[in-house]
């Protein structure tokens, strides 16, 4: 099925999201906050021609061009397109991203070998915090704020308070699964907890629809449906696969990628082995035991 054409939805006076649809893999959503004769850029795209799209979308609406970029965390879908904004703008992310960036380099590539990425530079993040930081944009404030290992060791939420608009990053996937592996189980329920704490009216996920903040009451339910699968199933000695393969999905069988429930398991069963809140897993493993739960056809990115 082909896939739809990105658009842009404006939820507040110089707030845009710039959504991607269907939100399946590498179909991530950017944003931009513009004023005063500024813009600031949260994420960019997987692909060197999404994120040229991501530009042109940015100046049809009236914007300058980024001075600065946000990355919500360091996988390829949210910042290969870094380089097209770059030198211009200056890369800002938590510690953590810029360092996950760096070592994975051109994974994406090397997960989907077929799709064409076109000239990508790996471009990090200039500028890292560790806890939060606060940037304005004319009149609009912008915190940062990184809630601790979730999606990844590196994640960030970018919070416009005045507007009640928040970028959640991969934190939330609007009907979409959630994809742990490459973070922690138990801290993205805290990251749900600190989202709520914020009394957002908007939120942009990292991938699908905009939606508001019962999107976190439906990740909750799902986070915990992993849980109990993973006890269950460590408890009667099944592998992650073995437990996905005999799980019933229920209310979470319609959301897209599915086939992430294995991945999401492996990290589970890591934390009940007390192995730390995001440490590596087999990414190899991971991949191929989500390659069995997609009928046996490797995952494909949409980009």
């Amino acid at each position: 099925m082909p896939v739809e054409e990105p658009y842009l939805v404006q939820p507040a006076d110089g707030v845009y999201a710039y959504v991607q649809p269907d939100g399946g893999w590498c179909l991530n959503n950017a944003g931009f906050v513009t004023g005063g004769g500024r813009t600031l850029l949260v994420d960019t795209a997987a692909t060197e021609r999404r994120a040229l799209a991501l530009r042109d979308a940015v100046l049809a609406a009236g914007a300058p061009l980024p001075r600065t970029v946000v990355n919500t965390h360091h996988h390829g879908d949210h910042t290969y397109g870094n380089g097209v904004f770059a030198p211009e703008a200056l890369i800002l992310g938590h510690d953590n991203a810029r360092s996950e960036q760096l070592a994975a380099g051109h994974q994406l590539e090397m997960i989907w070998p077929a799709t064409d990425f076109g000239a990508i530079d790996i471009t990090a993040p200039d500028l890292t915090y560790s806890d939060r930081a606060t940037l304005y944009v004319g009149e609009s404030e912008v915190q940062v704020i990184h809630p601790g290992v979730a999606h990844t060791t590196g994640d960030s939420v970018v919070w416009l308070p005045a507007q009640r608009i928040v970028f959640t990053g991969d934190l939330v996937f609007a009907e979409g699964t959630p994809f742990l592996a490459m973070g922690s189980l138990a801290g993205s329920l805290r990251a749900l907890e600190l989202l709520r704490s914020l009394g957002a009216e908007t939120v942009v996920p990292g991938h699908g629809p905009l939606t508001d903040a019962s999107a976190y009451e439906a990740t909750e339910r799902y986070l915990r449906y992993v849980a109990e699968l993973a006890g269950e199933g460590r408890a009667n000695g099944l592998t992650p696969l073995e437990t996905a393969r005999r799980a019933d999905l229920g209310e979470f069988a319609a959301w897209r990628d599915s086939e992430r429930l294995v991945a999401n398991l492996h990290r589970a069963y890591a934390e009940l082995a007390g192995e730390p809140e995001g440490a590596a897993l087999d990414i190899l493993s991971v991949l191929r035991d989500m390659t069995v739960m997609n009928g046996g056809s490797p995952i494909l990115c949409h980009a």
